[in-house]
This record gives C-alpha cells, structure tokens and sequence, in this order.
C-alpha cells in the first residue's frame, strides 16, 4: 500500500544470485535490492552502470540487447567546465542538422521534454537529479530539491507547465513546481515505480509499477489514490500514458500486450496480446487520441487504431521498419502527427513520415543509446535524452531543404500536401493515379472508413432488429 512518506521507502528482500547483489549503492545511501524484473530493466534495457559504486566492485556483463561493438566509456565524454555552455555544430555533411548539446549530468540521461512554451528543456538522469534548462543557451535553470535517494527513471510535466513528477529507484515519486522549485509532495510505495506521466488536464498522475504488474493513478495536487489496478499484465510494465482527453490510460509490458484503461468506468477497454515479437518499451497518443504508437525491443515501431478496434481484424495499422538497427527505446508524434520521432540503442534518432511510413531522416551524434526523445509543440525542435549523459537539441526547421531528404523524396516520387480535414502535411506518390483526388492524410482516411464500417455494420444490425421484431404479415 503506498503512503506518504519522508523517509526511505521499507527495503525489501530480493531473492536475485549472488552475482546480481552488487547491483547497489547508486548514492552514498543503500537502496532496496532490484527484483529481477528490475534487474533486466536496468541491465537489459539501459545496463545501469553505478554513479559511486566500489571501483573493486565490477559488474558481471548482463547486455544481451548490444547491438553492436562496445562504446566508449561515457566519463570520456563529459567535460565539467562545459557544463553551462552550449554547442552547435554540423552532424555530417550531407544532413546539415543543426544541434545544441546540455552537458551537466554525470550519469545517464533517462527522460527529457519540452515546457514553459518550449523555452525550457526537462530532464531525469540516474546521478539521482532532475534538472531545468534554458533551451536557448542551455544553461541550467534550476536543479529540484531535495534530490531522489536513487536514479531517476522518468519525469513528467503538467500541459501548463506549473508542476513536474519524477519517479525514482528509491520507489519513490515526487511533484514540484516549477516555478518555485518547491517540493509539493513526495509519495512512498513498497514496490518499483518504472514509469510516471501526467494527464494533459494536470488532474492526474499515472504510475506503472513493477511488481505489482499494474498501474496506480493519483491525484496531482496531493497524491491521494485515484484507482489502483493490479495484476493489469503478465510482466512487469515499461511504460504508460493518457490519452489527450485525460480519460484513457495506455500501457505496454515486457509481456509484449498493449492495454487501454478507461479511468470513468474503471474498466479496460482494449487488450492487444502479443503485439510486438519482443518486449514493448514505450508508447504515445497521437493528438486526436485514435492512434497509439509502440517502440519494442524487435527493432520496431507499430501504429495501431485504438478508437474502433481495427487492429482486431489486421494487426496494427502501420509498422514502422528498417529505421533502426537495434532495440527501439522511446517514441513521439508531432502535435498535428505529420511525423513520428523514435530513439534507439544504435544511438540514433530517426524521423519517421507516418503517411508514407518510411525514415525521413536518422540522426547521428550520440555515443550511447538514445534513451527519450521528445517534440517541440512548434514541431522546429526535437530532443534526446542518452547514456552517454548528454541532451541534444536537434534543428529540424529547415528539414524538408536537407540534401539527404530531398534526394529521398526525389528517388521515391514524393510531393508534399495538406490534408483537408486536420490541416496536417502529408506525401504521396506523383506517379500514383489518384494523387490529385487524395486530399485528406492516412490517419484522417483510416479513420473515415473505419467510422463508415461501423456504421455499415450499425445499420444491418439495425435492420436485422427491425425485421425480428416486426409483426408476421401473415400471422
């Protein structure tokens, strides 16, 4: 049972070998031992590495998610008396990326976003901080305090941009604000919290937990409980959020499943069992609320219709491939969905065109894995969070003129519109003999015709009714 709390949270027993026991002291504290389910999480997915662990202390090699040759040490890369400053620089010659690197971290960056009118950059990290940065300079706004006893997981932010949470490995989840810095409250939980979101409306906070293999939704203002749902998947959760009405929560588990919670009625609306061939990391709404997209540790990333449950019928509506070339860590749509943006473990951010559901462009610069990535509401602005401790601000304003780009387009026959219903871009191919007809995006035309189906369908059973319950004639 969760309560609040000023003191550490109850330590728990763990029944890991002995091999695995070392994972610990990430402060100068002792946190609980990690269930297992951690274990894989913190080894398997982002192989944490201990901020001040014995250096005699080394652990065993537990990554069977490398995708590639090991890369350098990340305490080669960091360099304090950069830690105020910003750099700009090209990414390669062909792209012409500009980007914006936030050095001041010391250990993995696991969480970023944008806030206060993307003038403000939000980020988690595992050296037990949560940290505010001015997007323009990238300087340090503020560090929040008093600091979590264990790594940072993932922060949130409210859709005003007047409270932040952050979640912990010292199973814990705080609120601030931003504006003052103040710690709001702090909320004690006997077990892991993996993941913490803010709904858009700022009323909610929902947590996926670990053990318990569910999800708990509190009040944002003062921590009291909302719902709790145990037992909600097989395994343990990775990720979940709202949906933009504030109404609906999804979530995705190492058990490979996709569920929608609906928050009023308390029930689950949709289950999608074995969507991905591998565990599922990550999930995000589109804007309307009628698509979630999935990243998963099989290389991909699907897009599935969660408003009429088409997906039942021929799996997911889009499945995003060849964009990375290992596990696939975190996924964002842009505000009016023209784009999706995903980060990986081949320490690259791809930009994906959702209408034609190919790599519009993959960012490279990164030495580690991508961990979060997040999308400026002005969609100018993209950003990685990585464990190479660093958080890059990515230019894409100019995108649609980079070289590499345009000859994509060229080389697919490629011409750029705009939908007439949600005012999105879209791409469609000049060589297809209904390109002058096309005038609304994929999405839009998707969920026309489910809507028309299920109106179709509506209407037969209808009709059906009509004939079973009129009078015989002949009777």
């Amino acid at each position: 049972m969760a309560s609040q709390s000023s003191g550490t949270a109850p330590h728990q027993k763990s029944n890991l070998p002995l091999s695995l026991l070392h994972i610990r002291d990430v402060t100068h504290r002792r946190p609980s031992n990690l269930p297992w389910v951690d274990v894989v999480r913190a080894c398997g997915r982002f192989r944490l590495s201990l901020l001040q662990a014995r250096r005699s202390r080394l652990l065993p090699s537990l990554n069977p998610l490398a995708v590639g040759d090991e890369s350098p040490p990340p305490d080669t890369l960091w360099m304090p008396w950069m830690t105020q400053k910003a750099l700009w620089g090209d990414q390669e010659p062909l792209s012409k990326i500009p980007f914006k690197i936030m050095r001041g971290h010391e250990h993995i960056v696991s969480s970023c976003n944008f806030c206060v009118d993307d003038t403000k950059v939000l980020s988690g990290s595992y050296d037990c901080t949560v940290k505010l940065w001015d997007a323009m300079d990238g300087s340090i706004v503020r560090d929040f305090e008093p600091v979590p006893e264990g790594p940072v997981l993932e922060c949130s932010i409210t859709a005003d941009s007047r409270r932040i949470v952050a979640a912990s490995y010292d199973k814990t989840v705080r609120a601030w604000d931003v504006e003052t810095g103040k710690l709001l409250w702090k909320l004690s939980h006997e077990t892991f919290i993996v993941s913490a979101k803010c709904s858009p409306d700022g009323k909610y906070v929902v947590l996926g937990l670990d053990v318990d293999h569910g999800i708990f939704i509190i009040d944002a203002k003062d921590s009291t409980t909302v719902s709790r749902i145990k037992d909600h998947h097989m395994m343990s959760l990775t990720a979940c959020c709202f949906d933009p009405d504030s109404q609906r929560v999804a979530s995705v588990s190492f058990d490979r499943s996709i569920k929608i919670w609906d928050v009023t009625s308390q029930t689950t609306l949709l289950t999608i069992t074995k969507a991905h061939n591998n565990a599922i990391s990550n999930c995000c709404f589109t804007f309307s609320g009628h698509f979630l997209c999935t990243s998963s540790w099989d290389k991909t990333l699907k897009i599935w219709n969660v408003h009429t449950g088409e997906f039942r019928n021929r799996g997911a509506c889009v499945t995003l491939m060849q964009g990375h070339e290992g596990c696939v860590s975190s996924c964002h749509f842009a505000r009016d969905t023209s784009f999706l943006v995903s980060g990986g473990f081949d320490k690259t951010v791809a930009i994906w065109d959702v209408e034609e559901g190919y790599r519009k462009l993959s960012l490279k610069g990164h030495n580690d894995w991508v961990m979060d990535v997040s999308i400026s509401n002005n969609k100018k602005w993209i950003l990685s969070a990585s464990k190479d401790r660093t958080v890059r601000l990515w230019n894409i304003e100019e995108i649609d003129q980079i070289p590499l780009v345009m000859e994509h387009k060229k080389t697919q026959g490629l011409k750029v519109k705009q939908c007439e219903e949600c005012d999105s871009p879209f791409s469609i191919y000049e060589s297809d003999i209904f390109s002058e007809t096309v005038t609304k995006c994929v999405l839009c035309r998707m969920n026309e015709t489910d809507l028309s189906t299920e109106a179709s369908h509506s209407s037969e059973g209808e009709a059906s009714l009509s004939r079973e319950s009129s009078p015989d004639e002949d009777g």
